[in-house]
């Protein structure tokens, strides 16, 4: 996942699922390419399940102290 300039974010998880990866691309034929030519065929992958962000509502906001 390193190595794919499109993957900005990648976070180890526990539980379901075992990865959350934020990618970004100039569209969805980009993210589909992406899909499908790179992140399909990591080694180990089995499957995958992607979610489209419809509007940021909260974004960037600090930390509360």
């Amino acid at each position: 996942m390193s190595a794919i300039p499109h993957v900005i974010q990648a976070q180890r998880l526990f539980g379901e699922p075992d990865y959350l990866l934020r990618v970004a691309t100039t569209d969805l034929a980009a993210y589909q390419r992406l899909y499908d030519e790179r992140l399909a065929r990591l080694p180990g992958v089995q499957r995958l399940n992607s979610t489209l962000v419809m509007k940021h509502v909260v974004h960037d906001r600090p930390l509360p102290e």
